[in-house]
């Protein structure tokens, strides 16, 4: 039988994209390839949020004519944020030995494409024309990602998603309520809600939320309490939120809603009020640590993270200082943050000069580094003793991984078979990144 091998770079948005894919190309009749050379099939799906993730696939790129010479059937295909912001073409010029290139939302045409190439591929009978409507290959049976909305409106400054995903589409409610019913009855405990921006989403078909939904305005907060009525799934997470829509409604389902994570990822992007204008990030700093404020009134265990840029288009010291005192003044959990990278076709790009060297932006992301591990050191002592929920993911060598509620991982003794479990784990030491116990 063909075999197929699929490579995901970047987001988990495009996680659950590949594992959509993984669904036409089983519906084909392909099985999973163990290694790109014993494919007939390869996908990757690509990220364009900076270049080192478009430089992968460059490089990919080469790897792809040597492989070709030991199977000249080999069919190469490349999708993801890439081709999405592609308009004219001048990425796909750089790349060699690439067969199909298409942005995300044409994935549905994949298997014509691929039975055109090849003869010998089965073709799959007429698929939906929206993307989202195909039922993912879920990787793992007790958690998924579930996608319910994709693209976005808001066109900060230095972001490609607007170009490479298009405008916000919000998927319906009653699609998405199936399919986390139906993950439920499969086993699943830990949902993760996915979107550009995910708490702006607008139900298309707002006559499905139930009568008794204790939220009146926020959509986002009335699909987090239909969830929450779901029996079966124990935890639900969400990224990634926009400042400008944490309202008082959402505020309360993320803090008393029973099966909510005890995390929030919150991205902020900088600290400094000039920068965040010239990001068109359409908040404030002072708007930003009012959030984060009312959050830890209501729930000051909860555990937070963001993303952050250093070196943005004349940021000066005095402004990425204005950021490390706001990491500071939030006591963030994690912070991912990134060196900015220019983007073609951004206003960035087009109207700012990237006037930040990068031995000063290496130097401002060490500076950041060094403080989030500080902080979360400390932070992370408070567990120390505490019994915590884990669900437990990953086992290795008589070892097993997983998540807290607030997603800290956590490693303790134990086999295989508890894999998909959640149990109680007692902190014996904290480390920055790892949390070491016993169960109990």
């Amino acid at each position: 039988m063909p075999n197929y091998f699929i490579t995901t770079l970047g987001c988990q948005m495009n996680k659950n994209d590949s594992e959509r894919i993984e669904t036409m190309l089983r519906g084909m009749g392909m099985d999973l390839a163990e290694t790109e050379e014993s494919a007939d099939v390869i996908v990757i799906n690509t990220c364009s949020v900076r270049q080192t993730a478009e430089d992968r696939v460059y490089g990919f790129g080469r790897n792809f004519v040597e492989l070709k010479k030991k199977n000249p059937g080999l069919i190469v295909c490349v999708t993801g944020c890439m081709p999405g912001r592609d308009k004219d073409s001048r990425l796909r010029s750089k790349l060699v030995g690439v067969d199909l290139y298409f942005p995300t939302k044409d994935m549905v045409y994949l298997p014509q494409w691929l039975s055109e190439l090849n003869p010998d591929l089965r073709p799959m009978a007429d698929l939906e024309k929206d993307y989202l409507s195909l039922k993912p290959t879920y990787q793992k049976k007790f958690q998924a990602f579930v996608t319910i909305q994709t693209g976005c409106n808001h066109f900060c400054t230095y972001c490609v998603v607007p170009f490479s995903r298009g405008l916000e589409v919000n998927r319906s409610l009653q699609t998405i309520l199936t399919e986390v019913r139906d993950l439920a009855v499969g086993g699943c405990l830990e949902i993760t809600l996915l979107g550009q921006i995910v708490n702006h989403y607008q139900a298309p078909d707002p006559e499905h939320f139930s009568l008794g939904n204790s939220y009146q305005k926020n959509d986002f907060a009335k699909l987090l309490w239909e969830i929450n009525a779901i029996l079966g799934i124990q935890r639900i997470h969400w990224t990634a939120p926009h400042p400008l829509y944490m309202n008082d409604e959402l505020i309360d389902a993320l803090t008393i809603l029973p099966k909510q994570v005890n995390y929030l990822h919150l991205p902020v992007q900088s600290g400094n009020n000039e920068v965040l204008n010239r990001m068109n990030r359409r908040h404030t700093r002072e708007f930003y640590l009012d959030i984060i404020t009312k959050i830890k009134a209501r729930k000051p265990n909860i555990a937070i993270g963001t993303d952050i840029i250093v070196g943005f288009s004349g940021e000066t010291d005095e402004q990425f200082a204005d950021t490390m005192s706001l990491f500071a003044a939030c006591d963030f959990d994690i912070s991912y943050h990134a060196k900015y990278s220019p983007r073609s076709g951004t206003v960035a790009d087009k109207v700012f000069p990237d006037t930040v060297t990068m031995e000063r932006k290496k130097e401002r992301w060490w500076k950041l580094q060094v403080l989030m591990e500080e902080t979360v050191l400390r932070k992370n002592q408070s567990y120390v003793g505490k019994t915590i929920s884990v669900l437990i993911d990953d086992a290795k060598n008589g070892w097993c991984m997983g998540n807290s509620p607030e997603m800290k991982r956590v490693q303790c003794m134990g086999g295989e078979e508890l894999v998909g479990t959640i149990q109680s784990v007692v902190i014996e030491r904290a480390e920055e990144w790892i949390l070491w116990g016993q169960r109990k």
